[in-house]
């Protein structure tokens, strides 16, 4: 049985889950909120990082690249035309390069602030770094929002998928990343259609159901989060 330890608005988490449901694998969630420093999480990840996944009482796998690499080698080697990794070398280093764009680049210059300031802070006690949003990083996030978004929708101009032809890691980890800024309301989809179009195509797979469903306590999402044509 698979583990899942997770933040709901975590965008690597939500990349873990949603290739877990195109596998049509079940696993056991357990909600992290890492910056309380859990004994027990600690002792699974000591950088407190999400998200880690565990495989029968196994030893940790850490990170959603990571996770995604072992799902593909114990999972999606045996999905034939669902796998998400091609059997191209090519293609399968462009997925893993677009995956680590939105996981990491995109991470450390947009969704990172974006959910800490407008999200995590309102979990946060004072003392863990809760408190007032900073502005001027929301600002910054948004800036950055921009190019991703114009990158993105240069991407599927020229390709059926982010990575070429055939859905994979990539379009999971940027609809992953995506969707949490979606639930707050800050992707301007009208500024970028064909960006806007990828997406609705990746919603309306039945993976992404079961994220469309949640809500976070306290804060409710965005008027068309949960709508497949929006």
């Amino acid at each position: 049985m698979l583990k899942l330890h997770h933040h709901p608005m975590s965008a690597a988490s939500r990349f873990v889950r949603l290739v877990l449901a195109e596998y049509g694998e079940r696993c056991e969630l357990v909600e992290e909120r890492p910056w309380e420093r859990r004994r027990d999480f600690l002792m699974l990840n000591p950088a407190a990082s999400l998200p880690v996944l565990v495989e029968d009482g196994g030893p940790p796998i850490v990170g959603g690249i990571v996770a995604g690499e072992y799902l593909d080698e114990t999972r999606g080697a045996f999905q034939r035309d669902k796998r998400l990794m091609s059997e191209k070398p090519l293609e399968r280093a462009e997925a893993r390069r677009l995956t680590e764009w939105f996981l990491k680049k995109m991470e450390s210059e947009v969704t990172r602030y974006l959910i800490r300031e407008r999200v995590f802070k309102l979990e946060m006690r004072p003392e863990d770094g809760g408190g007032a949003p900073d502005a001027s990083a929301i600002r910054a996030a948004r800036a950055n929002l921009k190019h991703h978004l114009r990158y993105l929708g240069w991407l599927v101009e020229e390709r059926d998928w982010l990575a070429g032809p055939r859905l994979s890691y990539a379009d999971m980890a940027a609809a992953a990343s995506l969707s949490t800024l979606d639930y707050i309301g800050e992707v301007p989809w009208d500024t970028e259609p064909q960006a806007k179009d990828w997406y609705m195509r990746v919603k309306s797979r039945p993976a992404f159901r079961i994220l469309l469903t949640e809500r976070i306590r306290g804060l409710p999402p965005s008027l068309n989060y949960a709508e497949l044509d929006f």
